[in-house]
């Protein structure tokens, strides 16, 4: 059960740290709007606000949602224990394919970020955006990377039962 409780409360871990780099970014974006309400600064406000909003809604449901998934995993293994094979696994595998799409999602942001941060850098509102995109893209990307090394290792130990 100590693998079920580290996973989960791993995840939960986590998404604290999306709400509050999100909360950090809308605050950023608000002091460097204050600051200087610029073209460049209105176009990187766009993906820090979007993306952080974004990340704090997946934050704030993984936050609420681990507990009762530590419940559900913990009530298969004792009353049900072959059960681990036809809903847990299933279930995680499905997630694994998830990162594999946020992964793709993420890497699309990043060069997009740095097209617009490179071709149009003579336009100041787009090259925000590209700068914003890029820093909130490369964020999430390397969120992602340690919230799927983790599933890959519970998975493992899932399929290892």
């Amino acid at each position: 059960m100590e693998q079920i409780q580290s996973y989960f409360n791993a995840e939960r871990y986590e998404s604290i740290l999306f709400v509050g780099i999100g909360l950090i970014s809308i605050a950023v974006s608000v002091w460097m709007y204050r600051q200087s309400p610029s073209p460049f600064s209105i176009g990187m406000m766009i993906p820090f606000i979007g993306i952080a909003l974004i990340g704090m809604t997946v934050g704030t449901t993984v936050f609420l949602r681990s507990p009762k998934d530590i419940q559900r995993v913990e009530s298969i293994m004792q009353s049900n224990p072959s059960a681990i094979q036809t809903e847990e696994i299933p279930r995680m595998e499905t997630v694994m394919k998830s990162f594999v799409l946020y992964r793709w999602i993420e890497i699309s942001f990043i060069v997009v970020g740095l097209c617009l941060m490179f071709i149009l850098k003579d336009f100041p509102f787009w090259n925000g955006v590209g700068v914003g995109l890029f820093i909130q893209a490369a964020l999430m990307l390397s969120f992602d990377y340690f919230a799927e090394r983790r599933g890959i290792e519970y998975l493992r130990w899932l399929q290892q039962l």
